[in-house]
């Protein structure tokens, strides 16, 4: 079953653009972003580092972040395709329902791991990674790209602050304050491989309050013409901001879909959702900050016809506390608690044994910055957590950033992280033809990462900066397929994989001129994994991961006059080794005409290079092809 294993719908090529919103202080503002000098960028505030405020310049991590003005240029449609935008990030796709989208590499590879299952992904602080299968089901996650502000990409473990499964990296999608999105905002999009239509409308309540409206519809048609496989989706939700004082913040938000997806000769697959989340933040004057969030969350999924279908029902609620202590400590420290319900029932040929399951995690975490001196800070922190099949997990990291002047961070960490066990690693029991093919047993461990970290970030001018990212990275326990005991069926999982990596994440802003700007990027990464002892090779270590060793992406972004904007991208990924699937060039392009102070028309296109290129092995997807679309952009 396509969706038990993590199948995500990308609607990959995106087709036109036609917007009616934004104010003119908001056109403003997003003029004043890109003329912005590259020293003043570096002093943008990220929060994933250390669950607080900090400025990007002092953040001691491989954190790259996606600009509100990058989302815009790119003229991509969906997340997955935003995420390209990072560079230390590996986005795999093929055809609009297969992605793949992993943070230094294990990007998964057999029929069992054809997802990431290492990377925790976050909107606006509501989890959604899946405790069913480990990992992230990308066809039930969509935005408009003009609501969002940021998105933080961390390359490395983020455990302690954020827990499990913040293995290889973190993404925190982070969107806009309602007051930035007033008025009203339409799309409609049409091109050779999918169409985009949505409306928004942004207000003020009375005082402090602001809230914005969405629906959004979605479709991707088929990746060829003799492949059914598009996908469709509807989404609506708002926003709602209130700042009742100066010192008090209220935001509640919430989402509902519905949507399919075509698989060729087997029946199509309907999705379904809904959340709702509310956070409330308090800063006294002193400094300190507290800050409360709950959410709810609602995701369903069932096979047309058969009625295999899962639901599974998530309550979430935390609480952080930040602040000084004396001159030399900032403090932030706090908990949580999740429930999750599920039920999984009638999937031919996969049964989970029981069919239903509460999921319960709770945690505690602290993290201490430390001013050793006016130029060295130690950042030590550690989480304590505890899981369903995982006994208490204690999750720790030790951070050294060395400043010696405003324009040279160095820093370096060593930190633990896991991806905790879940349903599909304790109870699944997969059937071929009536046999029992594959059961999972109790006691499935979970998978450890030790991870050691030196990085730097540098100023080399006021038009240009640098940052560098080296790490080792030590596995065990990663997930295997064996034979039974003294026989060979039903195979059954284990953890007799170890091994490590290692490679560096590098990129760069360059302001050439007024007008043009670049940012060049490139990853290397080498693995090299091992079965233990006492497990059974039955199949090869790629199981782990199928990752390119080289990538390398170059964006270049042109102001030609006050009117007319022009955006390359070109990136380069090297060939996956097993299953081996070539290495490949390719190029993304946008043109955009500002014909209006307030209307913008665009021609994007994706994929330029080549009719047709494959990213993923043959037997999990589709080679993606050319497309291209045409934008219209109006603010009233």
């Amino acid at each position: 079953m396509a969706w038990a294993f993590g199948g995500a719908a990308f609607g990959g090529v995106a087709v036109g653009l036609l917007s009616l919103c934004c104010t003119a202080a908001q056109a403003q503002s997003l003029e004043e972003l890109r003329d912005m000098p590259i020293a003043a960028l570096s002093k943008l505030d990220v929060t994933s580092v250390t669950r607080s405020t900090a400025s990007l310049a002092d953040s001691p991590a491989s954190i790259y972040v996606i600009t509100h003005d990058d989302i815009v240029r790119s003229g991509t449609l969906t997340l997955p395709g935003i995420l390209r935008l990072a560079p230390n990030l590996q986005v795999m796709r093929g055809g609009p329902n297969n992605t793949v989208i992993a943070a230094r590499g294990m990007g998964g590879n057999d029929a069992a791991q054809s997802f990431s299952n290492k990377l925790l992904v976050l909107i606006d602080g509501r989890s959604v990674y899946s405790p069913l299968y480990s990992g992230v089901y990308w066809d039930m996650q969509d935005i408009l790209p003009e609501d969002v502000d940021r998105i933080e990409v961390i390359s490395g473990p983020g455990a302690t602050l954020w827990g499990s499964n913040a293995v290889n990296g973190v993404i925190n999608i982070i969107t806009r304050d309602a007051g930035a999105s007033q008025g009203l905002y339409g799309t409609g999009v049409v091109g050779n491989s999918t169409y985009d239509l949505g409306l928004r409308y942004g207000g003020h309540a009375g005082g402090n309050a602001s809230y914005r409206l969405f629906v959004k519809r979605h479709e991707n048609f088929e990746s060829a013409n003799d492949a059914d496989d598009g996908n469709r989706r509807t989404q609506g939700g708002f926003r709602f901001d209130w700042n009742a004082t100066p010192d008090d913040a209220l935001m509640v938000q919430g989402d509902g879909y519905y949507g399919s997806r075509s698989q060729g000769a087997a029946p199509d697959e309907s999705l379904h959702g809904y959340d709702l989340l509310a956070r409330w933040r308090h800063g006294a004057a002193s400094g300190a900050t507290l800050q409360l969030q709950a959410y709810y969350d609602h995701s369903a999924r069932k096979i047309e016809n058969d009625g295999g279908r899962f639901a599974l029902d998530t309550f979430d609620v935390e609480g952080q506390h930040s602040f000084a202590l004396g001159s030399g400590h900032n403090i932030v420290w706090g908990g949580g608690a999740r429930l999750s319900r599920y039920v999984i029932r009638n999937i031919p040929g996969l049964d989970f044994v029981p069919d239903r399951r509460n999921l319960f995690v709770g945690n505690l975490f602290a993290q201490d910055s430390i001013a050793l001196t006016p130029s060295v800070t130690a950042t030590v922190g550690a989480k304590l957590e505890r899981r369903s099949y995982m006994d208490l997990t204690f999750l720790p990291s030790v951070r050294l950033s060395w400043k010696p002047d405003p324009a040279t961070l160095l820093w370096g960490a060593v930190s633990r992280a896991v991806r905790s066990p879940t349903p599909f690693d304790e109870d699944v029991v997969e059937s071929i033809g009536g046999t029992v093919f594959l059961t999972a047993l109790p006691g499935f461990r979970s998978e450890k990462l030790t991870a050691f970290e030196l990085g730097t970030r540098l100023m080399l001018s006021p038009r240009a900066s640098l940052s560098v990212s080296t790490f080792y990275n030590v596995y065990d326990d990663l997930r295997t397929v064996e034979p039974a005991p003294g026989g060979f069926l039903p195979l059954r999982w284990g953890n007799g994989i170890k091994g490590d990596s290692y490679g560096f994440d590098a990129w760069a802003d360059i302001r050439l001129a007024s007008w043009w700007r670049l940012k060049p990027g490139y990853s290397l990464l080498i693995q090299k994994f091992r079965f233990k002892p006492d497990s059974v090779p039955l199949i090869g270590v790629s199981q782990v991961g199928n990752d390119p060793r080289h990538r390398a992406t170059l964006r270049s972004s042109m102001d030609i006059g006050p009117e007319v904007n022009v955006d390359f991208d070109l990136r380069y990924v090297s060939a996956l080794p097993d299953p081996h699937v070539p290495g490949y060039v390719e190029l993304g392009a946008r043109l955009g005409w500002q014909f209006d102070e307030r209307a913008e028309l665009s021609v994007s296109g994706f994929n330029l290079l080549h009719r047709r290129h494959r990213e993923l092995p043959a037997s999990q997807a589709t080679p993606l092809r050319r497309s291209v679309f045409v934008a219209l952009k109006w603010t009233i």
